[in-house]
């Protein structure tokens, strides 16, 4: 779950402290785990400053307080303060931004060749899958991991995103997809064809950050087309 840290503090040294900064993101490069960081500045006091930073997860929060050049910039940072600075721990609860990033990420990770990775990080462990071409929904990561097998098996996976809208707890992302036919799909043996397929899904985020739910629609009638199903059964 990502996490999120709130450092408020009081200094009329803001260009000192703002160097301070500076030298820590430096000093620490490649081994400080945050992905964002945010310095603002309160409008009706100048000298009330509040650092907004993002973490993957609590832990990795952790891993990065306890950098050794994390405890010696903190002491600089609170001599530099007008009174002892205050943190505050938060879980992030719901996030768009990061909902879509994961959706994108989700597409990333099924299209690497090789053995599937892991997907704990991307979906729940109960997600419901919603494909047209299934007669029944896929529930639970062990399902959703064996239709994802007869797709990677048939096909060299690459999608581009196209679009993404999100609202609420949901992420749509319209997709372009192209693949080589490597191996049988639907009883069509495989051609070493280069084919496109485009399509949409529709995410819903658990409370966890995770996908918990998804619909899918594509068009796999223009994909039979390509691989000469349709062909075969005027003749």
């Amino acid at each position: 779950m990502t996490f999120v840290q709130l450092i408020d503090c009081k200094t009329s040294q803001f260009d000192e402290m703002n160097r301070l900064l500076d030298t820590w993101v430096e000093q620490t490069k490649g081994k400080r785990t945050a992905t964002h960081s945010v310095i603002a500045k309160d409008r009706s006091d100048a000298s009330h400053l509040i650092e907004i930073v993002e973490f993957p997860s609590y832990e990795e929060a952790m891993r990065n307080s306890n950098l050794p050049e994390t405890d010696k910039i903190f002491q600089e940072m609170v001599a530099l303060c007008d009174e002892l600075p205050t943190f505050t721990d938060l879980d992030v609860v719901r996030d768009e931004q990061l909902y879509a990033a994961t959706a994108r990420r989700f597409f990333e990770t099924i299209a690497l060749p090789g053995e599937l990775p892991p997907l704990d990080s991307l979906l729940t462990e109960n997600y419901h899958d919603h494909d047209p071409a299934d007669e029944q929904d896929n529930i639970g990561m062990d399902a959703m991991r064996r239709g994802l097998g007869m797709w990677r098996s048939a096909f060299d996976l690459g999608f581009v995103v196209e679009d993404q809208i999100c609202q609420g707890d949901r992420v749509c992302t319209r997709w372009t997809w192209t693949g080589v036919h490597r191996g049988d799909f639907m009883g069509i043996p495989g051609s070493g064809q280069q084919v496109t397929m485009t399509g949409s899904t529709i995410f819903r985020f658990g409370e966890d950050g995770k996908i918990a739910e998804g619909w899918w629609e594509y068009d796999l009638l223009g994909l039979m087309t390509q691989l000469g199903a349709l062909d075969a059964l005027e003749n």
